[in-house]
């Protein structure tokens, strides 16, 4: 970065009243002349939200520092947003977003690379921050910031940052997996040199305003943002303490081939393909199979995992009106996809299908799922034009994983981050296409790779009635950020944690969500839409 970058003009916005002091000017100086102070106990303090723009950061460029007003900050309204801003996605459990609390902005772009440009955003509270550092996961092919999971941050008096892992999904280039075709850098950045470039730039600039470093670093985020946790704590165990990840897509290669596979299937196969009716008729069965009271009333299976229903049960008989039952061909159909897809070679699941009770979700309309359409052709094959129905469940799966697994698969070796005392929740629902039992295995394959450092620094949620990370039926709203810093900070793990749904900006409903493998049972006596009427208990003990 030039002087030019360190010195553009910009207001001061703060008043002189300012709770804290600066180090020394000379220090201050020395900076603009060097590389960033990474260390020591007294680093060189900015005095107002615009001297940050003077302090040289490596390999970056300040767009924006400015001091955002408190109820002043709006977020972009756009897809992302409508997503982001539902309550399940609120990162305090919120019903809905309070207003901001005045901080300051700062936007810089990172280019480690001649070939990248990560857009990176790290919010500072003005007043009353909490001495902690929030990094907010990104979604879907990433390509924008988070600003809703920041806002809500910032408002629990956090330093937050986000990125758009380097490329920008609001430019055609930008959409979807279309970076990476012939940009192995930026390709990179968005495996995880930007998450962990981001993080390393926010705790700089966190030790510049205030004078000291975070006392804890959390990363939250979910599907992506859960991958990217994963990898930050296999990469950079060093650069958060506490992680919560929810609905990880991992090995993301096989999940995207698993996202094929029902499209695959039925377009190779037109007897194959399934009508929304028929789906819809095959969870309603489900339902009359396998749900409990409280399930029966609320809309879900309250224990897929224990489910039994088999799709045959629901064949149709000999001359009989097949609006009501599945036919031979639609039987087939359901248990392909229960199943998921299978490699040839080694006849083992390549990444096993949905949980009983989401089948209103399924689809099988010999159509590929565009998500993990890209991941293939642009990522892994490097070709716009491959064409997914000659997709080979062996060969091709795995020249996919050699070509992207190095990048964004995160094996069950998380001891170094665990080692260090490192906190890792991961959380999904039973209605996402992703199983959890597939989530359940992993979870386990951790705690037994890094030996009681696991057993005390890892827990699974699993979340019934909820779809891909918020959503559906049951409760999908409670306090991330409350589960992990209570974790990291008092020692209390996450094995119970209360969860309400909420409609209309109210809570209508709680109910208790339980640390894998014990399940919320009702009492068979109180309020079912109440949380004390339920207690955590683990299947088939004593």
């Amino acid at each position: 970065m030039s002087r030019q970058d360190l010195r553009m003009p910009l207001p001061d916005p703060l008043p002189a009243s300012r709770p804290w002091r600066s180090c020394r000017r000379a220090l201050a100086g020395a900076l603009l002349a060097a590389p960033f102070m990474m260390g020591g106990a007294c680093a060189a303090r900015a005095t107002s939200c615009s001297d940050l723009a003077r302090h040289a950061l490596p390999d970056a460029t300040f767009t924006t520092v400015e001091t955002v007003k408190a109820g002043s900050w709006h977020a972009p309204q756009d897809q992302l947003s409508h997503i982001m801003s539902s309550p399940g996605m609120n990162l305090a459990g919120h019903p809905s977003e309070a207003a901001n609390p005045a901080f300051c902005r700062i936007a810089l772009t990172l280019h480690p690379t001649a070939d990248s440009h990560i857009r990176t955003e790290i919010w500072l509270p003005l007043k009353g921050w909490n001495g902690r550092l929030l990094g907010v996961g990104n979604f879907g092919w990433a390509g924008s910031l988070m600003y809703d999971g920041m806002a809500t941050g910032i408002s629990e008096g956090y330093a937050v940052a986000s990125t758009d892992t380097g490329h920008d999904s609001a430019t055609p280039e930008g959409q979807g997996g279309r970076f990476a075709l012939g940009h192995p850098e930026k390709m990179i950045d968005y495996a995880y040199r930007a998450d962990h470039l981001m993080t390393v730039a926010a705790k700089a600039l966190v030790r510049t305003f205030y004078g000291h470093e975070a006392t804890h670093a959390y990363w939250i985020g979910c599907s992506l943002g859960g991958l990217e946790g994963l990898i930050e704590a296999k990469r950079y165990p060093e650069d958060y303490d506490g992680i919560v990840a929810g609905a990880p897509p991992n090995p993301i290669v096989n999940f995207n081939a698993e996202q094929l596979w029902a499209g695959w299937m039925s377009y190779h196969d037109p007897a194959l393909r399934v009508s929304r009716d028929k789906f819809r008729l095959l969870n309603a069965a489900v339902m009359n199979a396998c749900a409990g009271p409280v399930g029966r009333k609320q809309g879900f299976v309250d224990e897929p995992d224990r489910c039994a229903f088999r799709p045959e049960q629901l064949l149709c008989k000999t001359g009989s009106n097949t609006g009501n039952c599945l036919t031979a061909d639609e039987v087939r159909a359901a248990r392909n996809i229960y199943q998921g897809p299978v490699d040839p070679q080694t006849h083992t699941v390549i990444f096993p299908g949905p949980a009983k009770g989401s089948e209103d979700g399924f689809s099988a309309d010999g159509k590929a799922f565009p998500v993990a359409l890209d991941l293939f052709r642009y990522a892994a094959f490097q070709n716009p034009d491959w064409d997914w129905t000659t997709l080979k469940w062996d060969t091709d799966v795995q020249e996919a994983t050699r070509k992207v697994g190095p990048l964004l698969h995160v094996d069950d070796n998380l001891a170094p981050f665990l080692a260090r005392g490192g906190r890792l929740l991961l959380y999904i629902g039973w209605n996402d296409g992703h199983n959890p039992q597939q989530l359940a295995t992993y979870y386990q394959a951790v705690q037994r790779r890094a030996g009681a450092a696991g057993h005390d620094g890892v827990r699974l949620i699993t979340i019934p009635g909820m779809e891909h990370c918020h959503g559906g039926a049951g409760c999908d709203t409670f306090s991330k950020l409350g589960a992990i810093d209570s974790w990291v900070s008092n020692g209390q793990a996450p094995d119970m944690i209360v969860a309400a749904r909420v409609d209309g900006g109210k809570v209508v409903r709680t109910r208790p969500l339980c640390a894998w493998p014990a399940v919320a049972r009702y009492d068979g006596q109180g309020d079912m839409d109440d949380a004390r009427s339920f207690a955590c208990v683990t299947p088939g003990a004593n």
